[in-house]
């Protein structure tokens, strides 16, 4: 406990000097992930400038950015060594960097200078390899010159790794390696091999715990890579691997929670549809066990209630079953002028089952008078109905109102009166329970079910439904 809180007192102070540089202010900014955020901001003392602070800082990749266009170069902190001197320019501030009392930096700045002088001969070989291509003559000689370079760079990453394994510049290296694949061949059989064998050692060279990488933008693009690019784009496979990555980052509480939080975020917020099954995943593995504890309790109550609601109403799940009286808009409209009280400003009907309606396909259309998308899509709902009500499509338009508000739903389809076409139901006090059923918090929301009330589509728009429809039944032929 003591050593830990003489650590914290010891603090950090890092003097920079960037000759050529005029502004009165630097700033001291580090990565998180795929954002970058600003620490410090420090104003000239003579020819330095100096950030410091009581307590260390956490390790990671930080920045020196330089006003007012804000460019900036990178550095790295650890947890030893937290005071340190750098003297640069401000035209190269990589390559004439110069470190004392960070071997960290001297380290990584070696490497970043290295691979300023192979990077542009190999930006060089490959314009000159594209160029002979292009003649259709035989580039072999550049290829072997370029396979040699790209030999030397690799040479020295592992070296580098070899003698400073600790050190963050060798994690940062490692992590940035390719995986090394095995020659797989080129059949499709041979082309899935290679892609698996990727997939599996996708992570070999990283440790998703070391919070020290959390501050570099590495980890976020490798596991983005791994989500979107290595994984199968259906919520099962993207759920096993955030799975992969969760159990891989669990070793640490920081790592953890940050992937939890983004990857919760990722899929809350996804546009996709059906990635709203991963973030039900997400929160009913870990939320829900207690795996989140820095959620304060009433957000983490409103988290698991509401993928608890959405759970339900997933696609590939049964939709909720609903019985909902029809509305006489007729009646409701001579109701309105006749009745006094507002329970009797409305007429419904008999109800109708969802479940029990006779076609191969349901188009459930959640609406409200009130609401301006909804205004906007009538028009192209009653044009999508007109045009796929012979090819088996019904439509169950369910006006969102409360009782005192029901007579607006007639007057909305008393002046759109093709919506009369179909079936209009509504339930002015939600006996129901659709709202809860459905999750409504916003309208328009439209489903598709299938002959067996399975849920195929969700989350379009009106304008959608036309394509999205003829691909279902392009896809029901196809089978």
């Amino acid at each position: 406990m003591l050593t830990t809180l003489m650590l914290a007192q010891d603090g950090y102070e890092i003097k920079v000097q960037i000759d050529g540089f005029e502004n009165d202010t630097l700033l001291l900014g580090y990565q998180y992930a795929d954002k970058q955020y600003i620490k410090d901001t420090v104003l000239r003392d003579g020819d330095e400038f100096v950030f410091s602070g009581e307590e260390r800082l956490d390790c990671g990749m930080y920045l020196i950015i330089m006003p007012p266009d804000n460019k900036y170069f990178q550095m790295l902190l650890n947890d030893s060594e937290q005071k340190f001197s750098l003297i640069t320019n401000v035209t190269n501030p990589v390559e004439e960097a110069k470190f004392k009392g960070s071997e960290e930096n001297e380290l990584f700045y070696k490497y970043l200078q290295f691979l300023g002088i192979q990077s542009p001969k190999a930006q060089d070989l490959n314009k000159q390899i594209k160029t002979e291509k292009d003649k259709n003559q035989d580039p072999k000689d550049l290829e072997a010159q370029l396979d040699a370079l790209n030999k030397k760079v690799k040479k020295y990453q592992l070296d580098l790794i070899e003698k400073h394994p600790a050190s963050m510049a060798a994690k940062i290296v490692n992590a940035s390696l390719e995986v090394e694949v095995p020659d797989f061949g080129t059949s499709d059989e041979d082309r899935r091999n290679r892609f698996y064998f990727i997939r599996d050692h996708w992570f070999d060279n990283v440790d998703l715990s070391d919070p020290c990488l959390i501050r570099t933008s590495l980890l976020h693009n490798k596991v983005m890579t791994y989500l979107e690019k290595l994984t199968v784009q259906h919520p099962d496979s993207i759920s096993k691997s955030v799975d992969v990555i969760i159990q891989k980052a669990n070793n640490n509480q920081e790592t953890k929670r940050n992937w939890l939080s983004t990857l919760l975020n990722k899929y809350a917020n996804s546009k996709i549809i059906g990635m709203d099954a991963v973030y039900v995943h997400i929160v009913m593995s870990y939320y829900a066990k207690g795996e989140a504890e820095w959620v304060e309790p009433e957000k983490l109550l409103e988290i698991v209630d509401n993928a608890s609601k959405t759970e339900p109403i997933l696609i590939g799940k049964i939709a909720p079953e609903i019985s909902i009286p029809r509305l006489d808009v007729e009646k409701t409209l001579i109701a309105m002028e006749n009745e006094e009280e507002e329970h009797k400003k409305f007429v419904l009907g008999d109800k109708v089952s969802l479940h029990e309606l006779d076609s191969p396909y349901k188009i459930l259309f959640i609406w409200a008078p009130d609401c301006g998308h909804c205004k906007k899509s009538m028009p192209k709902m009653i044009e999508f109905y007109d045009k796929y009500k012979d090819k088996g499509v019904e439509l169950f338009a369910l006006c969102h109102q409360n009782y005192k508000s029901t007579p607006a739903c007639a007057e909305f389809i008393k002046e759109r009166p093709e919506m009369l076409k179909w079936i209009n139901v509504t339930d002015p006090y939600f006996r129901s329970r659709y709202h809860n059923l459905y999750n409504v918090k916003s309208t328009p929301k439209i489903y598709i079910l299938d002959d067996k009330n399975e849920i195929i589509f969700k989350r379009i728009g009106a304008e959608q439904l036309p394509a999205v429809m003829d691909d279902i039944f392009k896809r029901k032929n196809n089978n």
